[in-house]
């Protein structure tokens, strides 16, 4: 029996299957290339705590090539920790696992219950044996998900350094968070005050950015400016719970 290639039902089916294999095919570039992605995930992680920790002139040395070697080097995965909420050990995530931890994922996870998250810390001591503690945070900015890593001093108080970045906002105005110029505004601020507890940073776009606690914000982003805000706030309060301990 000839197939009427004319009718709808043979339209509808050569349709149909065209679907099943395409999809096949992607399903499948989509599997095998998953490791990459990884690999290059883990790579970029790795890139964005050294440039919190290094000095500027240092952090712009940071590449995909070298990350992995200089991460290795000055960030032991034995001495870093997953805290609850709380800011209590999680002494059942250690090593390797601890950079596996998907901070964003767990955020956008509406189902994941506050009590249940994992919050990293990473720690990197200099040849001095001067500790550095790299805090990633994440949050919300005006069109998507805004993330960092923010470096204290040894004191556990004083930001040394940060990275931020994120994945949809406007360029030229709340992408730029993840410039210099924004992120130096940070620089030598601290978490907590003289008896350990909290500071609550304030975005501002008066120009007072130079007064205690507060940081001058981006210019037409004010949306993902006072996301940052709410980032770093938020994010902050269950290592200085766990930094409590150490004091």
């Amino acid at each position: 029996m000839a197939i009427n290639k004319d009718s709808n039902g043979y339209t509808f089916g050569f349709a149909i299957a065209l679907v099943v294999v395409v999809g096949a095919i992607l399903a499948g570039v989509a599997m095998a290339t998953k490791p990459f992605q990884e690999k290059n995930e883990a790579v970029k992680k790795k890139m964005d705590i050294l440039k919190a920790i290094l000095p500027k002139n240092e952090a712009e040395k940071v590449t995909r090539k070298n990350a992995t070697a200089m991460f290795d080097e000055m960030v032991k995965l034995e001495d870093a920790v997953v805290l609850d909420i709380n800011g209590k050990v999680k002494e059942d995530i250690t090593g390797d696992a601890i950079l596996d931890i998907d901070i964003k994922k767990e955020y956008r996870d509406k189902t994941l219950k506050d009590k249940d998250k994992s919050f990293p810390l990473f720690i990197s001591t200099d040849a001095d044996g001067k500790k550095s503690y790299v805090i990633p945070v994440v949050g919300k900015g005006l069109w998507g998900p805004v993330w960092g890593n923010i470096c204290l001093d040894d004191d556990m108080r004083t930001i040394k350094g940060a990275t931020f970045d994120h994945k949809t906002e406007t360029p030229g105005l709340g992408a730029e968070i993840k410039q210099a110029f924004f992120i130096d505004r940070w620089i030598g601020e601290q978490i907590t005050d003289d008896s350990g507890n909290p500071i609550t940073f304030e975005i501002v776009k008066d120009n007072s950015g130079s007064e205690p606690v507060k940081v001058d914000g981006i210019t037409g982003g004010t949306i993902t400016s006072k996301g940052v805000e709410e980032m770093v706030n938020r994010g902050l309060k269950p290592y200085i719970e766990y930094f409590k301990t150490l004091k």
